[in-house]
Formats: C-alpha cells, sequence, structure tokens
C-alpha cells in the first residue's frame, strides 16, 4: 500500500500544481489571451503552420518529449534511492520542467514561432545566436545518432518489431487522410488506428525481417541508414501528413501504458503484493558515484530537459492554435511526462521485490535466519537482516507450506518468528538450508 500511497499523492499534486501554480504562471506572468495572435494562424502554410485542436498537438508535443529518457534515467537513478528521485521528479517537473517547456513555447509563439536559436538574437545578441545554433546542430545531430542506431540495433536483435514499426507509417497517412480531408472524427479514427497496429503485431511474428549485410554493411549500419532517409523524408512532409497523426497514435500507445502501470499498481497494493524493497536513500552506494549531482543529470528527462525547448519552439508553437491552449500543451505535457517517471520509480522500487514474493518463489534454499548476522534469500548472501526491508524463505523440507517464510519490516518488529538452523548432511559454499521450527503470518 506504500507504492499506491505514493503514486496517489503525486498525482493528486500533479493535478493541483496544473491548477493553481500552471495557470497563475498562465495568467500573471506569460498574460495569456485567447484573442492573441498566433503563427499557427499568421502563417498558416499548410506544412509547418497549421492551426491544430489542442488534444492532438498534446499528443505530438507528449510523445515528442517522452521517449526513453524519463524511462531509462529514473531506472538507473533508483540507485540513490527511490525518496530523493520522487522528490526531484515532482519538484523538479512542477516548478523548473513544466515552466521550462511552457516557457519555451509561448515565447515561440510571440516570435512567429521561431526556434529557441532564432529568437536568442532578439533578447540576447547575435553571437549568443550563432553559438546557440551550434549547441542546438551538435545536439540533435548526436540525438539522431544515437536513437538511430539504437532502433536498428532493436531491428537486428528483434525482426518480428520491423513490420509493426513500418506498418505505422502509412496507417498515420491514412489516417491524416481521414482527418484532413474526409472529415473523420480525429478521436474514433485514432482509436481504430491503434486497433490495426495493434494487429500488425500478428503479422510480425509471423513474418520476422532480417536485414542482411549489403556491401560490406552489417544489418544495424544498413537499418541506420534507412532510418536517417526515413528522418528526412518525414520532416520535409506537411505535419498533417504523417507528424502528427502518427505521434496522435503514439499518444494513445503512452496513455494505454500509462493506464495499464496505474491498473498494476492499483491491483498489486489491494492484492497485498506491492512493498517498496528498494532502499530509501543512498546517497553514496557503492561502486557508483554520489547522488550529488549525478541524481540530477540522470532524471532529465523526467524533471527537466533543455532538449524539450526545440520541440516547443521547432513544432508546437508552429500548431498551436490559440495562446490559452499552450498551458495544456506545454506545462501539461511535462506533468503527464513527470507521471510516468513516478511510475517508473514505483515499478522499480516496489515491482521488481514481487518477484521475490511468496506467490512466485518456491526455492526451497533459501530462508530467513533470525539468529546470525546474515539473510539468505534463494541462495544469495545479503548482510545485515535488520537493515532489510524485505527477507523470505521457503522451507519445504521442514514439512511446511512452501509460503511459510515471509518477513517485512524486521527492522520494525514485524517479522513472523522464524526460527532457522543448518540442515544437516548439506554443504553450499554461499548459502544455508534451514529448518523452521516456529512459524507465523506477519
Amino acid at each position: 500500500m506504500d507504492a499506491l500511497l505514493i503514486m496517489v499523492v503525486v498525482f493528486v499534486g500533479y493535478i493541483v500544481m496544473y491548477h493553481f501554480y500552471g495557470k497563475f504562471i498562465g495568467e500573471k506572468i506569460f498574460n495569456l489571451s485567447a484573442e492573441a495572435k498566433v503563427p499557427s494562424a499568421e502563417l498558416e502554410d499548410g506544412v509547418d503552420y497549421v492551426p491544430t485542436k489542442k488534444e492532438v498537438i498534446f499528443g505530438h508535443h507528449f510523445t515528442s518529449i517522452a521517449g526513453s529518457g524519463p524511462i531509462v534515467g529514473t531506472e538507473i537513478a533508483i540507485i540513490w534511492g527511490w525518496v530523493p528521485a520522487i522528490i526531484w521528479i515532482f519538484v523538479g517537473t512542477v516548478v523548473m520542467g513544466a515552466v521550462h517547456d511552457f516557457g519555451a513555447l509561448i515565447i515561440s509563439m510571440r516570435n512567429r514561432g521561431q526556434s529557441v536559436a532564432e529568437y536568442t538574437a532578439k533578447y540576447v545578441n547575435s553571437r549568443t545566436k550563432f553559438l546557440f545554433f551550434l549547441i542546438v546542430f551538435l545536439e540533435l545531430w548526436i540525438v539522431i545518432a544515437i536513437f538511430g542506431l539504437v532502433i536498428a540495433v532493436v531491428f537486428a536483435m528483434f525482426p518480428q518489431s520491423v513490420i509493426p514499426v513500418w506498418l505505422e507509417v502509412p496507417i498515420a497517412v491514412y489516417l491524416g487522410y481521414l482527418v484532413y480531408k474526409k472529415g473523420a472524427n480525429v478521436m474514433t479514427a485514432s482509436i481504430v488506428a491503434v486497433i490495426v497496429m495493434y494487429a500488425t503485431f500478428i503479422i510480425g511474428y509471423y513474418v520476422p525481417v532480417k536485414m542482411p549485410a549489403i556491401a560490406g554493411i552489417p544489418p544495424t549500419g544498413v537499418w541506420t541508414i534507412i532510418l536517417l532517409i526515413y528522418a528526412f523524408i518525414a520532416s520535409t512532409l506537411p505535419v498533417t501528413t504523417l507528424l502528427q497523426p502518427r505521434d496522435f497514435i503514439n499518444s494513445h500507445q503512452l496513455v494505454i501504458a500509462l493506464a495499464l502501470l496505474i491498473l498494476g499498481v492499483l491491483f498489486s497494493a489491494f492484492g497485498g503484493q506491492l512493498h517498496i524493497v528498494a532502499p530509501a536513500i543512498q546517497a553514496s552506494p557503492a561502486k557508483a558515484p554520489p547522488m550529488w549531482p549525478f541524481l540530477f543529470i540522470t532524471i532529465a528527462c523526467g524533471a527537466i530537459s533543455g532538449f524539450h525547448a526545440l520541440v516547443s519552439s521547432g513544432t508546437s508553437s508552429k500548431q498551436v492554435r490559440s495562446e490559452s491552449d499552450s498551458l495544456f500543451v506545454g506545462y501539461g505535457s511535462m506533468l503527464m511526462e513527470g507521471t510516468l517517471a513516478t511510475l517508473v520509480v514505483i515499478a522499480v522500487a516496489a515491482g521488481i521485490g514481487m518477484g521475490y514474493t511468496p506467490q512466485r518463489r518456491r526455492d526451497p534454499y533459501g530462508c530467513c535466519c533470525m539468529d546470525g548476522p546474515l539473510f539468505f534469500l534463494g541462495g544469495r548472501r545479503r548482510p545485515g537482516l535488520k537493515d532489510q526491508r524485505l527477507c523470505g524463505g521457503f522451507c519445504q523440507h521442514a514439512g511446511f507450506p512452501w509460503y511459510s517464510a515471509w518477513c517485512l519490516h524486521y527492522h520494525y518488529g514485524c517479522f513472523c518468528g522464524i526460527v532457522c538452523r543448518n540442515h544437516p548432511g548439506h554443504s553450499y559454499p554461499d548459502s544455508t538450508l534451514c529448518h523452521c521450527r516456529t512459524f507465523r503470518r506477519c
């Protein structure tokens, strides 16, 4: 239940901060006006500048900023403890990340949809514009190269994923055609598109695509070249042709994933299986850098990321149809990313512990030894029983059920009263086989 409580408190906090702090920034700092002229209407060209419903542009903006960053970085940062990770994600998102994204968006909208590198010259000087452009160019170069290589490696490792990924392109193009040419309902059409896309998984499973080496270039290199060509073509097409419908489909996928994570937390918590087992704080974990400053650069996209300014000023500012929509798109998208990062913390800090619960582990060779400095879980020795949040053992050889030894919070007095002794006649180099003489549930 502790994981569920964290999730609820953080989610309520995001909702409250959106309606109070976010709206305060919009009304008192940026003076948003629904009547103000915006680039998408003033410079509408049907290619880059296209007035778009806030729900659609929210989908594009959210999927553009919420890639693997808030997932991978958060998973790694749990090594310093789940408490600092949660605090940094919440505080960073609310008062830094969301304000940064929102600010970059609204400033670009008030400068004809120019990118952050371009309007820097207006507010600083032309030399800063050149330096900023150079930084942005190098950053995008690195991002494109890394993501291209990562996806190429995924295609090479999992050939079943090739067809589902590439079929999303024609599905998205057809979705854009239905919405913008035939006047189809965007929500209904996009939901159908998501269902069709999920159906392509079946095709991918039975028809894996294995890329051969071509002209001495390995498969990953061939895929990288193809992906770079795709990126160039996609960037030159009108946003209504591929970018908007593709990202709207992707936003549905992210929402579905978030909903499944939330349902997983709810069912696991009420089933009594979800408990935080990760350490609360580890300022200097063994064989890892210290918390300061590495926590704050490891969790970047989940709290604040300068890359988001490129999305706000690069594409989103040219499609938001009203200044009043910018709060939902800029500030709201970042809070949604913080929500994703929070769920990742819970999944890592508590979800992994489910793998050691009696319902999942039936190993009779691990048990909780109450009379020694060590406890043994699945044959792996871990020091400091009193410092552990979780210990478990399965003493089938003692005649008890396989779930007989399950302990939580021994340090706080909650334990199962297990008294163990070494099993005679057995010798294990790094584990102890124990009998349990007494047993009771926590």
